[in-house]
């Protein structure tokens, strides 16, 4: 459906000058927005949306903001624009936290705005091309008749903004044996929104990249992303699962899915697949407190029973794990 939906738009030919090089991009329509280009850069250059400053690009006289869209911009086939920004390159740079956003704190209620936003054209068109166009490098294969767990990082897995000396202070408890727990029914998909250098070298430094219990399948970045808009919310970026069922139907789909995420509009664009997880903060004051993926490992134990995972609701996993264990 989505291929289909996705003609309707025409396909732009851009062309990116960045560091004395010449990319050519033509994965956009008319109806993507300037952040959507931000984000098909960031897959070319490495360099991340917030970072870039693309000069030429105007709307109305000014600068046109991310949530324009392309078409409005009346640009020519092969237009060129120029790219300022740098790539992470140190790994000082890489280890530190992202650019400070406030994404926990300010997280909304995602179910007023799902009937808006999961089934539009021109979101379905967007998740199209990032079947087409991203690229997965696929650590470990996927394995047949196990379901699919996705993690987000930052807050899920550990608290990526207080103070430690190595990362392993910060990591949330019963990490290791959660992965492991996980791994016996589930494929373990990460999907952070920030870039692969970043997330590969935090899966090094918690010990996940090289555990021998488990292995994860593949990782995804901020560039599998994309963004929607939302009519109270504005333009928002989340995680489209329909980017993995896309590219691996053949073993993933709506029924054999859950992602975990601590920032619930993530999964707005399929919010019957997602566990809004408590976010992992100050972890000094909480390392011994924090139990959430002890529990949810039984969450997890427990459904794998079912054939289909898409009746169940995810907000209220404690209830069913609490009714499950009393029978």
């Amino acid at each position: 459906m989505a291929g289909s939906l996705e003609s309707k738009a025409m396909t732009l030919s851009l062309i990116i000058k960045w560091g004395g090089q010449e990319f050519p991009l033509s994965a956009l329509s008319e109806e993507d927005t300037v952040m959507d280009l931000k984000h098909s850069l960031k897959s070319l250059t490495g360099v991340l949306p917030e970072r870039q400053k693309l000069l030429g690009l105007k709307y109305k006289g000014k600068p046109a903001d991310n949530s324009v869209k392309l078409g409005v911009l009346k640009l020519k086939p092969n237009t060129k624009i120029m790219m300022m920004g740098t790539r992470e390159e140190s790994l000082e740079d890489v280890l530190a936290p992202p650019p400070d956003n406030d994404d926990v704190v300010n997280d909304f209620d995602i179910e007023e705005e799902v009937v808006e936003v999961e089934n539009r054209e021109e979101n379905l068109a967007k998740i199209s091309r990032r079947v087409k166009d991203y690229k997965v490098e696929v650590l470990n294969p996927p394995r047949e008749g196990k379901k699919l767990l996705v993690l987000d990082v930052d807050y899920t897995l550990f608290d990526h903004r207080s103070c430690a000396e190595t990362g392993l202070e910060l990591m949330r408890p019963y990490l290791h044996e959660f992965l492991t727990t996980a791994y016996e029914d589930y494929d373990i998909v990460i999907w952070s929104a920030t870039s692969m250098k970043w997330i590969e070298a935090k899966m090094k430094e918690l010990g996940i990249s090289t555990n021998a219990n488990y292995k994860i399948t593949f990782m995804l970045d901020s560039a599998a992303m994309i963004t929607v808009h939302t009519p109270r919310r504005g333009l928002i970026d989340v995680k489209p699962l329909g980017v993995i069922w896309g590219k691996y139907g053949e073993f993933y789909s709506k029924k054999n899915t859950i992602m975990f995420d601590d920032i619930g509009r993530n999964f707005l664009m399929n919010p019957q697949n997602g566990l809004k997880i408590r976010p992992f903060m100050k972890a000094h004051l909480n390392r011994d407190k924090d139990k959430e993926l002890l529990k949810l490992s039984e969450y997890l134990k427990e459904i794998a029973k079912l054939e289909d995972l898409s009746d169940l609701n995810h907000k209220h996993w404690e209830r069913y794990l609490s009714k499950k264990q009393g029978q």
